[in-house]
């Protein structure tokens, strides 16, 4: 059987005459630079996050770059963050004027530890900015108190965790509504993704949000007036129109993958040398990626592939260990969660059209593998 990790094409057929619908209207209109849709956009999901704005722009690596541009961090400026994430994480800092300083992760949800941020503040702080990881919000309310105490500014990087919920002194609050801004991707295999690169900052500080408008383009409020040197980062008013689309099926696909996580969940139970995601009980995960631990992890991955079944490294090597960042002067050893996550984690298909048999085609084969 057949099962890639993604199956965008089955998400098209359950939608194809809305999306075409809305494509259709963009090309008649022939407003493709910054359409009513895109504004359209930014009120919806700013809206259903429970913040005041929403600025949309050309990926989720810009919405980190222009939010950490408004730090205005000077040379030698440090933002703490995790080393197992995406590249952009980092990568946005040190294009910032930044510098990266790395903390250790969490071994059961792999996301940043806040003691280990704590610990790594020093007089050159200026931000502390936790990765949502998967699809699981960080221990925010920690965080958020570590900042408090050090007047810090927290920038959520909520790419992979539209839609998650984090339970704090009894209320529910939404990932990237937390911080000073949240920022999100809309990059195809995200759970809310487009036909292309997208991404969006959300936050409910108007000042910012203005700022942020203006950085996206070239940094000006009106044409040939520059208030200030930005980039040219706006999201297309087609991917706008994909993306409204695609939000009003959000909540369901959402828990469509908590049902197949739950499917995971219970077969895994009977397999021994196979650690499920954990999922802290003050979160609710949205599943972005559903990602086992196993010591036996390549052997495992290479068992799976040789079934067709389709399954990914969520990150080979940590960020500290990069060689665009030996100049940090970090080691191997350093950071032992993440660098242990690296050989261990492997995520599985959890698609929303993904069916109960081949959730159990899926398990089955990393059963064998670990029999064998």
């Amino acid at each position: 059987m057949n099962i890639p990790l993604l199956d965008l094409k089955a998400q098209f057929a359950s939608i194809r005459d809305e999306v075409e619908t809305a494509l259709m209207q963009v090309v008649e209109a022939q407003s493709f630079i910054m359409g009513p849709q895109v504004a359209e956009l930014e009120d919806e999901i700013a809206s259903r996050c429970g913040v005041q704005h929403g600025i949309a722009v050309a990926s989720g690596t810009d919405a980190l770059l222009l939010a950490l541009k408004c730090l205005d961090l000077k040379p030698g400026d440090e933002v703490i963050t995790t080393p197992f994430t995406f590249f952009a994480t980092a990568g946005a800092i040190v294009n910032a004027g930044g510098k990266p300083v790395f903390v250790d992760i969490e071994p059961d949800t792999f996301n940043i530890a806040p003691d280990a941020v704590e610990a790594a503040i020093t007089s050159r702080t200026r931000a502390i900015l936790p990765v949502h990881l998967y699809g699981q919000m960080a221990r925010m309310e920690r965080i958020l108190q570590i900042a408090e105490r050090h007047d810090l500014p927290v920038i959520e990087d909520t790419a992979q965790a539209i839609g998650a919920r984090r339970r704090i002194d009894g209320t529910w609050r939404s990932a990237g509504t937390l911080g000073l801004v949240g920022t999100l991707s809309f990059f195809p295999s995200k759970n809310l993704g487009g036909w292309g690169d997208g991404g969006m900052v959300i936050t409910d500080d108007g000042q910012l949000a203005h700022r942020l408008k203006l950085l996206r383009t070239h940094g000006g409020a009106k044409q040939y007036h520059h208030d200030e040197v930005g980039y040219n980062s706006r999201l297309d008013t087609l991917q706008a129109a994909v993306l409204l689309v695609k939000l009003k099926h959000l909540d369901e696909w959402n828990a469509r993958r908590r049902e197949r996580a739950a499917w995971y969940d219970g077969a895994f139970s009977e397999i021994e040398g196979v650690q499920p995601p954990v999922v802290d009980t003050e979160n609710e995960h949205v599943y972005h990626q559903y990602t086992i631990r196993t010591a036996r992890r390549d052997k495992v991955s290479a068992g799976l592939k040789e079934r067709g079944v389709g399954c990914a490294v969520y990150y080979p090597k940590a960020l500290h260990l990069q060689p665009c960042f030996e100049s940090l002067g970090y080691k191997e050893g350093q950071f032992p969660e993440a660098e242990r996550a690296c050989l261990e984690v492997l995520s599985l298909p959890v698609y929303p059209e993904l069916t109960e048999e081949q959730v159990h085609e899926v398990v089955d084969g990393v059963g064998s593998v670990l029999s064998g």
